[in-house]
């Protein structure tokens, strides 16, 4: 008897924990996202929310997400990773570079938690990284901007000297410069990923040089928004943002992150993820132009189109030489390509761009 009751108070147990395994099982994975900027930003973090929303409603419930929005790139950060941390997220993505370091030493008091850093280089165990190959944008639009510009003076409001900025500022110039040779580039700093004030600031300060045409890499739609005030055209950055530039927009350098989070998600759920780097571009689906302006004839818009469609085929690479530094040096020779490597170390300005790089 007392043989039979310990079977059945074994079998009880073991159906207790099978149970809760099951249950534990079926728990949704949770995810946290790390903004820089509000998700109201129009820009680089809205364009990362509208990824966790789509990866979220995709999964089947099996995926439940969360972020936090406008935090600093100082010690804060490092506050809120370890406190979605330590609340249960299996993965936590950083969405900008000047968290990488803060990451780095969160990431290695939460061994068990996969941490994901947008545009950065440093990577362990349980730490990845990935971007968008926003060059490729950033090219497509300089075509459209070389073609439409009446007097070959291009504008770049840019956010903070890295690589991934000076990298976009040359692949606007090159893009601009392969159907207008004569097309110059000026740039204005800002110092900053999102801050309408200053990046209007400097709209209106290449518009004053004769800028006619504006790029930015910066996060608010203040540069469209001055483009259409004062009557010169610009493009949406990492979104569209027609809606606040008017027929000022001539095309947008759209963001799909949601094909990285889902690749990254997918990964975890099934027990394959790994660290490592993760740099999508046309190819993958990570980047387009789109939302053209009424300005932008047919055959523009057909040519742009055509020149994204040979990235992504492979047939075009924007930094392919010969290519020549500011100064008028050969840096790139006929028929090479620059690598991942080198393109992550880009700390020159290609010939077409004008002035320095602050130091």
């Amino acid at each position: 008897m007392l043989l039979s009751r310990l079977k059945t108070l074994t079998a009880a147990a073991v159906l207790a924990v099978t149970g809760l395994a099951g249950a534990h099982a079926a728990d949704p994975l949770k995810a946290g996202f790390v903004y820089i900027g509000p998700t109201g930003d129009h820009g680089w973090t809205y364009s990362h929310d509208v990824g966790r929303k789509a990866v979220e409603a995709q999964s089947g419930g099996k995926v439940k997400t969360s972020f936090v929005e406008n935090v600093p790139e100082t010690a804060d950060a490092e506050r809120v990773f370890r406190d979605m941390a330590q609340k249960g997220h299996k993965v936590v993505f950083a969405t900008s570079f000047g968290y990488m370091n803060q990451m780095v030493k969160v990431a290695k008091a939460f061994p068990n938690t996969v941490f994901m850093h947008a545009t950065g280089y440093k990577t362990d165990k349980n730490l990845g990284v990935y971007d968008v190959r926003t060059y490729e944008g950033a090219y497509m639009l300089g075509v459209v901007a070389g073609k439409m510009s009446k007097g070959n003076k291009l504008g770049v409001v840019a956010s903070i000297p890295i690589p991934e900025v000076i990298r976009n500022i040359n692949a606007f110039t090159i893009g601009a410069r392969s159907v207008n040779p004569a097309a110059t580039t000026r740039v204005v700093w800002v110092n900053s990923w999102f801050d309408p004030g200053k990046e209007r600031e400097a709209a209106l300060a290449l518009i004053a040089q004769g800028a006619d045409v504006l790029m930015q890499n910066t996060d608010s739609p203040a540069v469209v928004q001055t483009a259409q005030e004062k009557g010169v055209l610009a493009f949406g950055w990492d979104s569209d943002m027609s809606k606040f530039g008017g027929k000022a927009q001539l095309a947008a350098s759209i963001l799909n992150w949601g094909v990285i989070y889902k690749k990254t998600l997918d990964d975890v759920q099934a027990g394959t993820w790994k660290s490592g780097d993760i740099w999508w571009g046309v190819k993958e689906g990570a980047v387009n132009i789109d939302n053209f302006g009424p300005a932008v004839s047919a055959d523009l818009k057909k040519l742009a189109e055509q020149r994204r469609d040979e990235i992504k085929a492979g047939k075009l690479h924007p930094f392919t030489g010969p290519l020549k530094d500011q100064s008028g040096k050969v840096v790139l020779a006929a028929g090479k390509s620059y690598t991942d490597p080198e393109l992550k170390q880009m700390n020159f300005y290609v010939e077409g761009v004008e002035g320095s790089i602050p130091k």
